[in-house]
């Protein structure tokens, strides 16, 4: 049944329940925190009470108002009672796994909680002093043994910057992404060092470039004996799993160093009924929806009994092309209208190679990776395609909403959530027709802006949320993990810790980074990029890869005039002497990263022949 506006509305109003919950936005001081309690028996929650605003109050004092709690058959969930001891009327004792979370100040595990009668006879039970001093002692003790933290990266694939309503889309509702944000740290200026699928995971598990870690491509696996962040948590003790996308190596579906639990598929994936291999033991096809499949396979991993503190990487195919939307959200955008970007028809100041580009697999006139049967068509009509394209691409990151609730829960339920570091991220940018241009590869914004978001009340408290404007990057998310888990850092990184500029600030933070991304022969739409962005500036240039001059016009934008890219200044006579400024830092931030000579494959110009379907 198609339902596409009820779904819609059924995800706003999460949404707006979301930000109820939570608060108005994310910086902002919140007008209440409703602290609830919500007691877990063997995974299933069985009671919930609200024990009203805690105002700013610490996570002790929150816990003493576990002294005030009442509570009665009308605050059980799930059919549940509360039914005296057959020894003892007077006395409940539950007993089984069983998570005391109190919202605003975490959990505590026990295996028995014994309530006693307020009055006798009566219908309401509270804690003992007796008992709450026993809960208290063990949340204390167990607040001291948690030196490291778990870690949960969900790494999306090509998910767009602003594809949250946390960051502002004017039609994603995506409630479950938002509360991470509500509880934890929005990055609103993070960037992929290089806008391509695998060099850039390659520099989220290493904190390096690509020119370092020799990820510069698609085909490329990464190097056995490079160090990682996995590596290095598997060496200070932890329990570590990938499970789902890989994409490194893209016929070896085989296990990686770094990983206890592995477990993946060659190339791409797809949407339905995937292959994966596990561990390297057995290959077998899971019937379903890719997203939910992984989730799945990642949540049965989380609820396995373990004494160590873990590392868990759920890499998500969606929302990377062919966009494949589940069934019921397949339709859930199509009363929204959707055109090409005013940009696309503003190319005169650019490049020329970007006008060459419209016509091919990475540009709006091309075959919009199927979704256009006959191409190359820059008739007007053929916008439709276009919009079923970004209408299905919208579609699946609903899905990946879906997950972080599950995910999310798990940990909840566990009572591990807030000893757990969960980062949301994306591997690169991704067009969606700006400049004329789909995909990514490029150095322009929507290329190389990627959402993150790390929720950990040891990095900021959940009442207290964060938005950093400071430019982050994927080789930052290394050092930091490191850092959060009190592990050895990596032999070598180009990237940095955040905890100090999300905690106290860092006036010592970058203001500056370069951009770099090689020509490929299996797709020939995008030159040689080289570039640099200060916090209020952009450079691009395009070697030709022989050492001769560019071929290609240089692009400079003031991105805080004109955050679009749309006047292009290169040509201007006022801009020389900012351009010399700019190239000078470019060239000291390359050598920074250990570039003593930039070799690159030659530009072969832009192409209009298909990429190899096996590779697409």
């Amino acid at each position: 049944m198609r339902q596409p506006r009820h779904q819609y509305v059924h995800r706003m109003l999460l949404f707006v329940l979301a930000i109820l919950i939570s608060g108005p936005c994310v910086g902002r001081a919140f007008a209440a925190r409703v602290t609830e309690l919500t007691i877990t028996i063997d995974g299933g929650r069985i009671l919930a009470y609200s024990m009203g605003d805690s105002g700013e109050l610490p996570d002790d004092q929150v816990w003493a108002k576990l002294a005030t709690v009442k509570l009665s058959d009308s605050h059980c969930e799930n059919d549940f009672k509360l039914a005296p001891d057959e020894t003892n009327g007077n006395r409940i004792t539950l007993r089984g796994d069983i998570v005391l979370t109190i919202r605003y100040g975490g959990s505590v595990k026990l295996d028995r909680l014994q309530l006693i009668r307020v009055t006798p006879g009566g219908d309401q039970w509270e804690l003992s002093t007796a008992e709450l001093a026993r809960v208290n002692k063990i949340r204390e003790r167990t607040a001291a043994d948690r030196v490291q933290p778990n870690v949960v990266v969900v790494l999306c694939d090509d998910i767009r910057w602003n594809a949250m309503s946390c960051a502002g889309h004017p039609h994603l509702v995506t409630p479950n992404i938002d509360q991470l944000a509500h509880e934890g740290v929005f990055f609103e200026n993070m960037f992929c060092t290089t806008s391509l699928c695998s060099p850039s995971r390659a520099s989220i598990l290493s904190g390096l470039y690509a020119h370092v870690h020799g990820v510069t491509d698609n085909f490329t696996d990464y190097p056995p004996t490079l160090a990682s962040f996995p590596r290095q948590l598997q060496a200070a003790g932890y329990e570590t799993a990938y499970v789902g996308k890989w994409h490194m190596g893209e016929k070896d579906d085989s296990p990686r160093p770094g990983f206890d639990y592995f477990v993946t598929h060659r190339g791409q994936g797809t949407y339905y009924d995937p292959e994966f291999n596990f561990n390297g033991e057995l290959r077998r096809v899971m019937p379903g929806y890719y997203t939910h499949v992984v989730t799945d396979i990642a949540v049965d991993w989380l609820k396995q009994d373990r004494s160590k503190p873990f590392l868990l990487m759920v890499g998500q195919k969606a929302p990377h092309s062919f966009y494949l939307p589940e069934e019921k959200y397949a339709h859930t955008f199509d009363h929204v209208e959707i055109n090409y970007p005013q940009t696309a028809f503003h190319l005169q100041n650019k490049p020329e190679w970007i006008t060459q580009r419209l016509y091919t697999w990475h540009g709006i006139y091309g075959p919009l990776f199927a979704w256009r049967k006959e191409f190359p068509n820059d008739k007007s009509e053929a916008v439709t395609d276009f919009a079923r394209m970004i209408r299905a691409y919208w579609g699946t990151i609903l899905s990946l909403d879906d997950s972080i609730a599950r995910l999310t829960d798990t940990l909840r339920q566990a009572g591990e959530l807030d000893n757990t570091v969960f980062i949301f991220m994306g591997d690169n940018g991704l067009l969606e027709g700006e400049h004329g241009m789909v995909d990514k590869r490029t150095m322009h914004e929507a290329s190389i802006r990627i959402p993150m978001i790390i929720r950990y009340p040891g990095l900021t408290p959940t009442h207290r949320p964060k938005r950093i404007t400071q430019q982050v990057l994927t080789v930052d998310v290394a050092p930091t993990i490191l850092d959060l888990c009190g592990a050895e850092p990596l032999p070598k990184s180009h990237g940095r810790s955040v905890r100090q500029l999300v905690t106290t600030g860092d006036h010592d933070w970058r203001t500056a980074w370069f951009y770099h991304y090689n020509y490929e022969k299996q797709f020939p739409y995008t030159p040689n990029v080289r570039g640099i962005r200060t916090d209020r500036w952009k450079y691009i240039h395009y070697p030709h890869g022989d050492g001769s001059p560019d071929r290609h016009l240089p692009e400079l934008y003031d991105l805080a005039s004109d955050p679009g890219e749309q006047q292009n200044l290169a040509n201007e006579p006022q801009s020389q002497g900012l351009i010399a400024d700019l190239k000078r830092q470019l060239h000291e931030l390359m050598q920074a990263t250990d570039i003593a000579e930039d070799t690159m494959p030659l530009d072969e110009g832009v192409k209009s022949e298909l990429p190899d379907a096996n590779i697409r």
